[in-house]
């Protein structure tokens, strides 16, 4: 199974809207046919493994990370090829999250004598679909919010520079986290001070560069803007339509989310983004952003790279803003956090509690 999750994490990214899945076909201690999910539409894992075993797949035992689909989609059931390619046992690391398909795979190989072994769900396992499963079951996409910081929490000094307080490898991880999201979520503030691309730039290419989405109540944003100059599609997203027509009038795709408070209201934004089909986001900041996304309990994912030095000063800004809390017993205490070093940086990866 350990094959199969990795084969599962290759696919990470290029999947959406399918979870990606890992899939290892053994026959006598001997792997005959692997593979993970292709984009959607095209093969799921299971499919792949097959094809790649052959007529060896009769007789052989499948390790597959998530249950089988027993459902016409995109593609035709996995059970009925798995059925059909003489499967004899099924090993599954964690079972269909959504409802209306959750165990119809697991009934329809038991009810052709195929064996089937349900494995505990691990913390590997669960993160593979964690995207998928919070889409399927609420409609609104998984948010995991991401900043770099100094060891004494500053993102800039007190002159406002902030290229780069991370290191190389930090920032080479960042843009394998916007790969894996489906958009990526910056303030009007972040686009005018760093004029970023909001591309993901990796080694792998990607079936899609991730939907760039701009928070910018009054329509500010810059014709000059050098993400207009990137592939993948760009929505800015303002309070009001005397803004909105300015967007269009740059042929931008716009939404109109009610202001709360003075600014955009992103939890009527995250609905639109699952209605659109948006699984995953990542929301990268700047400040005010973060802090109103923590402060509403939007988040489920929290990445942190912290580099060992020191910037100080009062003026230098901090990563999350808001209004903040009044005592420490309100403060959120992230669960499931794992610490890890990249070159000197310190990452840290945690989950919202509830």
């Amino acid at each position: 199974m350990s094959r199969a999750i990795e084969l599962a994490q290759m696919a990470s990214g290029h999947t959406s809207p399918n979870p990606p899945v890992g899939a290892v076909l053994v026959k006598n201690d001997q792997i005959i046919g692997e593979g993970y999910t292709l984009p959607a539409g095209q093969d799921h894992a299971e499919i792949v493994a097959l094809k790649n075993a052959g007529s060896n797949a009769l007789g052989s035992e499948l390790y597959v990370t998530l249950e089988p689909c027993d459902h016409f989609g995109r593609t035709p059931p996995c059970t009925r090829a798995i059925i059909d390619a003489g499967v004899r046992k099924v090993h599954i690391a964690l079972m269909d999250p959504a409802p209306h398909t959750k165990g119809l795979g697991v009934r329809s190989l038991e009810s052709a004598g195929i064996q089937v072994s349900i494995y505990e769900p691990t913390q590997q396992s669960l993160q593979l679909v964690e995207a998928f499963a919070k889409h399927i079951t609420t409609e609104f996409p998984f948010v995991v919010a991401k900043f770099a910081m100094s060891l004494d929490g500053k993102i800039a000094t007190k002159l406002g520079e902030s290229q780069w307080i991370s290191n190389e490898d930090s920032r080479a991880y960042a843009h394998i986290l916007r790969s894996e999201c489906d958009a990526v979520i910056v303030g009007i503030g972040t686009v005018i001070k760093d004029n970023p691309r909001l591309t993901a730039r990796v080694k792998t290419p990607l079936v899609k560069q991730p939907l760039r989405v701009v928070l910018d109540s009054a329509g500010r944003f810059p014709r000059s803007s050098a993400m207009l100059k990137e592939e993948g599609e760009t929505l800015i997203v303002v309070s009001n339509e005397e803004a909105a027509s300015r967007i269009k009038l740059m042929g931008l795709d716009v939404f109109i989310a009610p202001n709360s408070e003075g600014a955009i209201d992103i939890s009527t934004l995250l609905k639109e983004l699952g209605r659109r089909g948006i699984v995953s986001v990542l929301i990268e900041g700047g400040a005010n952003v973060l802090g109103s996304v923590f402060e509403a309990r939007l988040v489920d994912k929290v990445v942190v790279f912290i580099a060992p030095r020191i910037i100080g000063g009062l003026g230098s800004p901090s990563p999350v803003l808001g209004d903040g809390i009044d005592v420490l017993a309100n403060a959120v205490n992230l669960i499931d956090v794992r610490v890890t070093e990249l070159n000197g940086d310190i990452v840290v990866v945690g989950y919202m509690p509830g």
